[in-house]
């Protein structure tokens, strides 16, 4: 297994890599960066919580400070050298603080341009000189039109939780914005699963990229322990009720298929005298994310959300998942219980299964390797 000493980074890194006792890298950490580090473009393949962020923003950092160590400086307010592009406010919030804990080391700034922020915010944002910038595609693309973004500097653009961003139906507005930065520039692509969309893009734009895909990806890690508790009857609530007299050492991320059911199974939960918040679509983004603070906060212990919380959030105290509805696609399965046993840590998830989610189970089966 290599170490981050043997990619080359530069000394101002590994400085803060040694703070944060970071030493030997994941695997897609050690597919990735060499080939990032050389210039070339990537689509890496790697299993939730396996730390993508961090195998994208090391080579970028390094390339974005020996630039500078050249003479080239950022000058210039609005242009920045390396995009990242994500498909959620929260998503691109948590990837800017991962770079914050290495900008400080290698004196360089990176800025967010995300949907759900004011506008007036992100404008401020980009205002002056910045090397990096963490963006949503639709706010990204208004700040285009209107002139406070340039991307004709742009060096690298990386795509992160490609799967969930193109399925959303970003697809167009992410070849817009590719088409704006320089021809020569450098492509990076990190997904949990390979979507059609996915595969779309990797065909349009990313065909000499080199793939990488760590062995763990589409399927559950070895950390995560799985209950299946079979719904007698279609009656859940008695699960429920046994499974929230099992303690856990952290908070429990509850998973429904509608708007409704959360709204219903929140109800419930309540009535058991557990202390839970709701997280989901047609909700007002700022109670949203008060409900998300509650959580990360543990003031409150459980967390209900349909998918929308399934990928890109990493909370580290979720120690389990509860599937109370099982989803339809084992890829939604995926990053549903890639919420826990997140970065070598342990996790559990208790499946509610009921006659006709035994088609799912079988593929969950196989994915664990059964």
């Amino acid at each position: 297994m290599p170490a981050f000493s043997d990619f080359g980074l530069l000394p101002l890194l590994h400085t803060a890599l040694h703070d944060q006792q970071l030493t030997t890298p994941t695997e897609i950490q050690s597919l990735a960066i060499p080939i990032l580090m050389a210039g070339r473009s990537v689509v890496g393949i790697s299993e939730t919580g396996s730390g993508k962020t961090l195998a994208y923003a090391l080579p970028l950092l390094h390339a974005l400070k020996q630039l500078e160590e050249r003479g080239d400086k950022v000058t210039t307010g609005g242009r920045p050298r390396a995009l990242v592009l994500v498909p959620t406010r929260e998503l691109g919030e948590q990837v800017a603080k991962v770079w914050k804990r290495f900008t400080h080391s290698v004196r360089l700034r990176v800025r967010t341009a995300l949907g759900g922020a004011r506008f007036s915010v992100a404008r401020e944002n980009v205002a002056l000189p910045f090397e990096a910038l963490v963006a949503t595609t639709g706010r990204l693309i208004k700040m285009m039109e209107m002139g406070h973004v340039d991307l004709s500097d742009v060096r690298t653009v990386v795509f992160d939780e490609a799967d969930r961003m193109l399925d959303a139906g970003f697809l167009s507005d992410a070849e817009r914005i590719v088409d704006a930065c320089p021809p020569q520039r450098q492509l990076a692509m990190f997904s949990a699963t390979v979507s059609t969309a996915v595969q779309a893009l990797m065909k349009n734009r990313f065909q000499t990229a080199e793939v990488v895909q760590s062995k763990g990806s589409h399927k559950t890690v070895a950390t995560l322990k799985t209950v299946n508790r079979m719904v007698d009857g279609g009656k859940r609530l008695p699960l429920l009720e046994q499974v929230l007299s099992e303690k856990v050492s952290g908070g429990t991320l509850m998973f429904a298929n509608t708007r409704e059911q959360c709204d219903v199974l929140a109800t419930e939960v309540q009535k058991l005298g557990a202390s839970c918040t709701v997280y989901r679509g047609e909700m007002d983004k700022v109670e949203r994310r008060k409900n998300l603070e509650l959580f990360r906060e543990g003031k409150a212990t459980i967390l209900i959300s349909t998918d929308l919380a399934s990928r890109g959030l990493d909370i580290e105290h979720v120690a389990r998942v509860v599937n109370y509805h099982l989803p339809t696609e084992v890829e939604n399965y995926i990053h549903r219980v890639g919420r826990t046993a997140r970065a070598g840590r342990p996790g559990l998830v208790v499946n509610f299964v009921t006659e006709r989610d035994r088609g799912l189970m079988e593929k969950v089966g196989k994915l664990q390797g059964r």
